[in-house]
């Protein structure tokens, strides 16, 4: 079982920054790959960024490209998401997720990753 827990999440308006978290617990954290997704009211669940086991891959969709960056704390079990230049289309509930490392790097399907988040919900006003 691995446990995962995001923070940071709020209004904010356009222009502006925000920094998500994502606190794992359970087994190994080095094991598993991990990735952010978002779902907007009405919307599907869409890929946002991942990030390999040990860091040196990552992957983003390209409409966050060049303003969200991802990256993790191992010795923390920590993933984090820097949020800038936020768009009012980033609006959304955010999730984290881990998936197994022998699955793949940087994953973006969904449907590969086994733990979730409860999500945490980033606004964002024009």
């Amino acid at each position: 079982q691995v446990q995962l827990v995001e923070s940071g999440g709020g209004l904010v308006q356009a222009g502006g920054s925000l920094r998500l978290s994502c606190a794992a617990s359970g087994r190994t954290f080095s094991d598993y790959g991990m990735g952010w997704f978002r779902q907007a009211p009405g919307k599907e669940r869409e890929f946002v960024a991942a990030i390999s086991r040990f860091g040196n891959i990552k992957s983003y969709a390209d409409s966050v490209k060049g303003r969200f960056t991802i990256s993790r704390d191992n010795a923390k079990n920590t993933v984090l998401l820097q949020m800038n230049i936020l768009k009012p289309e980033d609006t959304a509930v955010y999730y984290c997720a881990a998936v197994r490392a022998e699955l793949g790097d940087a994953v973006r399907d969904s449907s590969r990753y086994y733990y979730w988040g409860q999500g945490t919900q980033v606004t964002v006003s024009p």
